[in-house]
């Protein structure tokens, strides 16, 4: 099968988060089953731009990823040599793929593809939350709807999302306009795997090496619910929290002004972005792993801790505890610091129940939610048009 995915942003432009990464573990699966599988995307990293060749094709992992350069609106990820490539190559595919909703790149694909009528699907990757609309641009989104995306969807062969509770979300905003398909995020076995024995920088070996912590990896966004997190600490005594990932959207000083006015800022550590063998490290070394999120469509980073056999405690609004193979392989506790201290503690105070949740957690993360078996369910999906 010939398959295009149309992305706004690629690896590795890792600030973008989650769907960069669930993207391309999809692609590199689909390629190594014997699909020709090709990606259109932008050069965007940020403020600036990806060190990458663009117009071409470039090799990633089997995967033919083509790079253009965005332009202006640079928000909206606009790209006019991606748009070209579309008209010129659009018919070379059995199927187009695309990911994300209220960016560029997805509305003229989908044009493409209407034009040429090659079938698409269309994966909104998290964004199509009534709460996260509301509270989010909700006026420039809700017209962005209404003008445009309305169309892409009704136009879709199908809608993937990657949980149910990313189905309901879309039903609740009554746009769920072409059939409706659930198909989970995969893991991927690489980046836990570290970098064949690659040094640890010397800021995480200092954190593991200062005893139990809590970890989160993620984007700094507000749907990650952070706040929620650092407020639990308060209730949770020996035991600091560890916060990794990119702070794109500027958020980490007010997080450690949270901190500071609760007194934790000594138990409170932000680690950065890590990659690698320093992921890897903090992975092994976590006592407990919290993803607290106040929208999240799947929560590939939860996923990530469990394949890695941690015991991990999520909130009712990650996508990935829908899931019935989970229920007895993760903790799902109610969004308050409350709630979320409560958990934590349980898990802390006992540590041969969270080493046997963990272990239950990796055994289901390799049996269900590999991206082969999650590669063999997207094409039944594609076949389906």
């Amino acid at each position: 099968m010939r398959i295009l995915h149309v992305v706004p942003s690629y690896l590795p432009a890792w600030r973008y988060g989650g769907p960069i990464r669930s993207v391309h573990g999809l692609a590199r699966a689909q390629a190594a089953a014997g699909d020709d599988v090709t990606v259109f995307t932008t050069d965007a990293d940020g403020a600036g731009r990806l060190e990458v060749a663009t117009g071409r094709a470039v090799d990633v992992d089997g995967v033919a990823v083509w790079y253009f350069a965005r332009a202006f609106p640079r928000r909206l990820f606009r790209a006019p040599a991606l748009a070209r490539e579309l008209r010129r190559r659009i018919g070379d595919f059995d199927v187009v793929h695309l990911h994300s909703v209220f960016l560029w790149p997805t509305q003229a694909a989908a044009r493409a593809a209407e034009r040429a009528r090659i079938p698409y699907f269309l994966s909104p990757r998290g964004m199509l939350v009534g709460r996260l609309i509301a509270e989010r641009g909700a006026w420039r989104k809700r017209l962005w709807i209404r003008l445009v995306e309305r169309r892409t969807l009704a136009g879709a062969r199908g809608i993937v999302v990657q949980s149910e509770l990313e189905r309901r979300e879309l039903a609740a905003l009554g746009l769920d306009l072409a059939p409706l398909h659930v198909v989970p995020n995969g893991w991927d076995p690489d980046p836990l795997a570290g970098e064949g024995g690659a040094p640890l920088s010397s800021g995480v070996r200092e954190l593991i090496e200062a005893g139990p912590f809590v970890l989160f990896v993620g984007r700094l966004s507000w749907k990650k619910g952070l706040e929620r997190l650092i407020d639990a600490m308060a209730a949770l005594s020996d035991v600091r929290l560890v916060i990794a990932g990119d702070d794109d959207e500027g958020r980490r000083s007010g997080l450690e002004r949270r901190a500071r006015a609760a007194g934790l800022a000594p138990r409170v550590a932000f680690a950065g972005p890590v990659s690698g063998a320093d992921k890897r490290a903090l992975l092994d070394g976590a006592a407990v792993f919290c993803l607290p999120s106040r929208s999240e469509n799947f929560g590939i980073a939860a996923l990530e801790a469990m394949a890695a056999g941690r015991p991990v405690v999520v909130t009712p609004e990650v996508g990935l505890a829908s899931f019935a193979e989970v229920a007895d392989a993760l903790v799902v506790t109610g969004p308050g610091p409350g709630d979320l201290a409560t958990r934590l503690g349980e898990l802390l105070a006992d540590p041969a129940a969270a080493a046997g949740l963990g272990q239950r957690a990796a055994a289901v993360a390799r049996r269900s939610f590999s991206w082969t078996a999650i590669a063999e369910r997207m094409k039944t999906v594609y076949q389906q048009r």
